[in-house]
């Protein structure tokens, strides 16, 4: 790699082999199998610290096929309501064991908890069938995302460069060259022989996530607007079992609970291990919506919930029915709880937006329609998971596809070309210091409202056409001005507006994406983000 310029006037121009952008688990994989394989990496990453990347969020665990790939491959098939894309299962579970033992075992050496006996503790979720779950604790992203960064930063191949942020990609006849990142004025040019994208999920397009703030979707947004082709874009998973801080919202109104009411995640392994919901009349009730109660898929216990809260007025985890002492057995989400002034066994939840099931389309090695360009981790459509996502798969799938495009990219043979990069202007004053939080609160009100766990044809066509007019406005100031907040403000406008477009022409409810209404057909369909 070359060192970074100071200017972008005569400069020599930065260059890698394989450039990586992102740096949750699926980023940190691929730029260790490029490195592996002899590339020289540049990994790029918004975050300044791990916990603005997603994987740090993850609680539940990651999945193994614990010696039955079949058993698991028949699991996320069924979660999938029959989408999945059994090809891209078969690559996932194939290479499942082995990844987690190279990586997060011989490599990073996770200690992963363990039985008295000293056997690893699988644990189960919703959905799956075994106990074949690996965690720490209720907190297995962190524990697994901050060995990896500090084992990536150390490695002699792999630069870490942090609080830098991808505006666009670096495109020249249907092939990609890198990035233009923010570490200038008016964009710095990183070119690279082959790009890696792993900028994670699209939480921030939500009032309410399990995402970090930042997730504004950036890898799908600059693919589709460089032109590569994206998939199910509809299927936006909610977790059931969140923590409900408008409940104690209420609560606090009336002098019964903690300051601190920010949203956390319930990890589903407290289901698995016994946990049960009840509603507002202290009723449990999963069993007249499936037959597997709280053990059902994500998309049916979120509405499920969400139908319980709204007739009964609040819905509860009970903690009291765990195996084992929930202080004891999950001391991270015990330690949240007593934060927040939740006393007793019972943990008020709502669903919250989640995971993106769709996104940039690849193929078994992480390819994009796009010649030289790779994704990975949540940002992308593997077939994995079809319509809905079977739980702990995430980790696992942005491990065995990371390693998959990183060795793919630096095999590729690509040597970095240097292009004309876009021309970005920042010649305008700054804008007004709220401008991007307000145009983005109108945003998560629009996704709340019309594309959340329920849809109605003729709310989506009305979303549609609002997201056209607000990406529209936004368009008009980032012309002339370069600032992060306002490129992060685009790509979420060009992802609604994916989402919207999916949705409106996807009438059957399947997984994620439940359809309430025939309703009128919209009067026009959502035009192409890139065309606005």
């Amino acid at each position: 790699m070359t060192d970074t310029p100071n200017s972008t006037q005569d400069a020599t121009p930065e260059t890698a082999d394989v450039l990586v952008v992102g740096s949750g688990i699926a980023g940190c994989a691929a730029a260790l199998a490029a490195a592996r394989e002899g590339a020289e990496v540049l990994l790029l990453t918004k975050a300044e610290k791990p916990d603005g990347a997603s994987t740090d969020w993850a609680q539940g665990g990651i999945s193994t096929t614990r010696g039955d790939p079949e058993s698991l491959k028949r699991d996320i098939l069924e979660a999938s309501d029959g989408t999945a894309d059994p090809d891209a299962i078969d690559v996932l579970v194939e290479h499942a064991d082995d990844a987690v033992e190279d990586v997060l075992l011989e490599t990073l050496g996770i200690e992963f908890d363990e039985t008295s006996e000293g056997e690893f503790d699988y644990t189960r979720e919703a959905a799956h069938s075994n106990h074949r779950i690996l965690h720490v604790d209720a907190a297995t992203g962190t524990h697994i995302l901050r060995p990896f960064l500090n084992y990536v930063d150390d490695h002699d191949r792999i630069e870490v460069r942090q609080d830098t942020a991808a505006l666009d990609l670096i495109t020249h006849e249907g092939r990609v060259h890198g990035v233009l990142t923010d570490e200038e004025p008016d964009g710095h040019p990183v070119f690279a022989g082959t790009t890696v994208l792993a900028t994670g999920g699209i939480g921030a397009l939500y009032t309410r996530s399990t995402n970090p703030d930042d997730a504004t979707g950036d890898g799908i947004a600059m693919a589709a607007l460089a032109g590569a082709e994206v998939e199910d874009m509809e299927y936006v998973q909610f977790h059931p079992t969140a923590y409900d801080c408008e409940a104690q919202r209420a609560s606090r109104r009336s002098g019964d609970a903690a300051e601190r009411d920010d949203p956390f995640l319930l990890s589903e392994a407290l289901r698995g291990e016994g946990a049960v919901l009840r509603n507002g009349h202290g009723e449990r009730f999963m069993d007249d919506y499936h037959p597997d109660a709280e053990l059902a898929p994500r998309d049916i216990v979120a509405r499920a919930v969400e139908t319980e809260r709204e007739e009964t007025g609040e819905v509860v985890l009970d903690v009291s029915t765990l195996e084992g002492e929930f202080a004891e057995e999950y001391p991270a989400i015990a330690e949240k709880c007593r934060d927040r002034g939740i006393e007793g066994d019972e943990i008020p939840v709502a669903p919250c937006e989640h995971f993106l099931c769709g996104g940039i389309a690849v193929d078994e090695n992480g390819r994009t329609s796009l010649d030289r360009l790779y994704a990975v981790g949540e940002c992308v459509r593997t077939g994995v998971h079809g319509a809905n996502r079977l739980a702990s798969t995430s980790l696992l799938e942005g491990l065995v596809w990371g390693l998959r495009a990183g060795e793919d990219a630096a095999d590729s043979g690509a040597e970095p070309e240097v292009v004309e990069a876009p021309d970005l202007r920042n010649s305008d004053p700054d804008l007004p210091e709220r401008f991007a939080a307000e145009k983005s609160v109108r945003l998560k009100r629009t996704m709340d409202e019309y594309l959340g766990l329920e849809r109605d044809p003729e709310e989506i066509a009305r979303a549609s056409a609002v997201l056209r007019r607000l990406k529209g406005e936004v368009d008009a100031y980032i012309r002339t001005r370069t600032a992060r907040d306002l490129y992060e403000l685009r790509n979420a406008c060009v992802v609604t507006l994916l989402i919207a477009r999916a949705a409106g022409e996807n009438d059957e409810s399947v997984g994620c994406h439940y359809v309430v209404s025939d309703g009128d057909e919209a009067t026009a369909e959502p035009e192409s983000p890139a065309d606005d």
